[in-house]
């Protein structure tokens, strides 16, 4: 069986951070979140990977390599413009040959992993097995349709008025038989070849098609809560390390992990919390499920529930949570007069004021 990872998209909901960075190589845990799902299958023993690829291929490349250091066998497979999941599928159609393979959307995390699903269906072999999962607003997604005694017997994307509030979770298991289908079918209304559409055609075929319900968590990290939320989760299962230098002015409480290089000079970080490698946090508090990339500096500042990317500077900042911040940031507070506030924000930023401030 192979493997098909999706990390070919744009990451307009994660913008301005994405206009520089490939979504997929956004950390989580300080860990890029493509590097999940790699893991995931090559604990299922699947190592054989086709990497879809767009804009952003050289860094998504210079970051996976040859694959060893992930325990993978990586091809790097471009799509030349983001036309739809389906389309990504005939992209890799050489490459995937008659073989099995599950689909794995790069920005996604499940719980548990897939290695059960990926056994289920070597045992069953149906065309597709879908994994599904409960949501509030299904319109968000692609929505699938059960008949009373639990087949597959209708998929839409994206509905206006949803047949159910089963959302397709971004892993999908195929037989060949997708790649015929996806042929098969035309552009959608928003002018992309819909998986959606595809896994009806094979319904409409009669072909088996098998859906089962995640009872765990599932996040897509496309946007900045879900991807604060994700570093939450992957916090929790965190266990205590400290490889870099704290003083004895310094307190860490809990699972608290402090990379290679790292200085913690009269400060308290209070786990679950990382600190990467060559940071420096002075004076400064770090509150649980919160992520530092590596040589950021923090000085005079408290933080929690936050994710930090590498080479930022923050400093003298009283409070900040649930926050995110691109590589290169510097955040400080001055005691210039008149005192104001002084951004320089790229596209799509959100800044929050504190009232009266």
């Amino acid at each position: 069986m192979k493997a098909l990872v999706l990390a070919g998209g744009a990451g307009t909901r994660l913008r301005p951070l994405t206009h520089t960075s490939a979504k997929q190589l956004v950390p989580v845990a300080n860990k890029p979140i493509l590097f999940y799902a790699l893991e995931q299958l090559r604990d299922a023993g699947i190592t054989d990977v086709g990497i879809i690829v767009g804009d952003t291929r050289a860094e998504i490349e210079a970051a996976v390599g040859d694959g060893a250091g992930l325990g993978i066998r990586p091809t790097y497979l471009h799509q030349p413009a983001p036309l739809g999941l389906a389309h990504a599928v005939l992209t890799a159609a050489d490459f995937l040959g008659d073989d099995d393979f599950v689909m794995f959307l790069g920005d996604n995390l499940v719980e548990g992993g897939v290695a059960d699903m990926v056994e289920r269906f070597r045992r069953e072999r149906p065309a597709a097995q879908l994994l599904l999962k409960k949501v509030s607003d299904p319109r968000r997604f692609g929505v699938v349709e059960l008949s009373p005694s639990g087949e597959v017997v209708r998929l839409v994307e994206k509905p206006a008025d949803p047949p159910s509030d089963l959302a397709l979770v971004g892993v999908y298991l195929f037989s060949s038989r997708i790649v015929d289908a996806a042929r098969r079918i035309a552009p959608s209304a928003r002018g992309e070849l819909e998986i959606t559409d595809a896994i009806q055609r094979l319904v409409d075929d009669g072909a088996v098609v098998r859906a089962s319900l995640l009872e765990g968590w599932w996040l897509d990290t496309g946007k900045k809560d879900e991807l604060l939320d994700a570093n939450r989760i992957a916090l929790a299962s965190l266990e205590r390390r400290v490889d870099g230098a704290v003083d004895d002015a310094s307190e860490l409480v809990g699972a608290v992990v402090v990379e290679a290089g790292a200085r913690i000079v009269r400060s308290t970080v209070r786990g679950p919390a990382v600190i990467g490698a060559d940071c420096l946090v002075v004076d400064s508090f770090v509150g649980p499920f919160t992520s530092i990339g590596a040589r950021t500096r923090l000085e005079a500042t408290e933080i929690d529930f936050s994710v930090v990317l590498e080479d930022c500077v923050v400093r003298g900042v009283s409070r900040m949570e649930g926050s995110l911040l691109g590589r290169n940031v510097e955040l400080t507070r001055t005691h210039r007069r008149p005192a104001a506030h002084r951004f320089l924000l790229g596209d799509h930023s959100q800044v929050e004021i504190e009232e009266g401030r």
